[in-house]
């Protein structure tokens, strides 16, 4: 049986995306009430440094009955040149699923390609789908039902800004993205079908939040983005996440950041730790989204 993959959110249909949102609010309200992964393992490899990710699916998989096991890359054949085809083989021998948290898309597509078991996206260079998930657990818990909702999202259009468009739209928001000219989400994204919502680009953040419920940031030097640390910090300069960017969206407009963040650049301190946010839900909600996620991909639950 070809093995159905979580690589870009774009595999799932709109009804799907709503009831894996209704699962994870029913697993974060009974996290032991599923035991989907009694006896089975889940593979989890990193290429890349992690804090949310490797705890919510390492804590995750434990509540779901499984046993995760955890593969730094440089612990892997693959460091010394086996074929991402190899590693897939194998891994499908012996786990239900693999996580992988990569640069290259190409990296992850070919491990796909080659596997028998589920792969899902935990970060690459183009798409954070799991990431975007939580994002709309946050939302579904904090606005209720996602369909006409605008979420701004200001800064560098990178693989957070892509996945927010690609899901969110999926759910029926509007997701409104804010960013300097070279830094831009792409006009051409392609959207999932079934895609109700809609996207739109904004040079002006202030243009973008108006009328949002949420205001969304990310970090303006991520991994892999040090040796040009400074010129980024110029470019997003105008684009930071503060009180006054918070006051022009919709009365109780609150900031989410995927974290982690650095307080004074794209998001104000205040902002980041007083009352008028949600990043520790979006946190904490990556745990259940995924458990849902695992429950779709692997179920059906005992």
């Amino acid at each position: 049986m070809t093995p159905r993959h979580f690589l870009t959110g774009a595999e799932l249909s709109a009804a799907e995306l709503d009831a894996l949102l209704d699962r994870a609010l029913e697993l974060k309200r009974a996290p032991l009430c599923s035991r989907v992964l009694e006896g089975r393992c889940v593979a989890l490899i990193f290429e890349k440094p992690s804090t949310r990710t490797r705890v919510s699916f390492e804590v995750g998989i434990h509540e779901l009955g499984g046993h995760a096991v955890v593969l730094r890359s440089e612990e892997l054949q693959l460091s010394r040149g086996e074929p991402p085809r190899d590693t897939a083989l194998v891994l499908s021998r012996h786990v239900a699923a693999v996580g992988l948290r990569t640069g290259p898309d190409a990296f992850l597509a070919e491990l796909a390609a080659s596997s028998s078991v589920p792969i899902v996206n935990m970060l690459s260079a183009r798409h954070h789908p799991c990431q975007a998930l939580a994002d709309l657990l946050t939302l579904r818990e904090s606005c209720g039902a996602l369909h006409g909702l605008r979420v701004a999202y200001v800064g560098d259009g990178n693989n957070v800004a892509r996945s927010l468009a690609v899901l969110g739209t999926l759910a029926g928001m509007h997701v409104a993205v804010a960013s300097p000219a070279g830094y831009a989400l792409e006009d051409d994204l392609l959207l999932p079908d079934g895609a109700s919502g809609e996207l739109t680009l904004h040079a002006d953040p202030y243009d973008a939040v108006r009328g949002a419920c949420a205001v969304y940031t990310d970090v303006w030097v991520s991994m892999g983005d040090e040796a040009a640390a400074q010129e980024r910090r110029d470019a997003l300069a105008d684009y930071r996440v503060d009180e006054a960017l918070l006051d022009a969206a919709a009365p109780g407009a609150f900031a989410m950041h995927d974290l982690p963040a650095h307080p004074g650049e794209e998001i104000s301190a205040a902002v980041m730790y007083g009352t008028r946010q949600r990043i520790w839900d979006q946190a904490e909600n990556r745990r259940h989204a995924q458990k849902a996620l695992l429950e779709l991909l692997l179920g059906p639950r005992p």
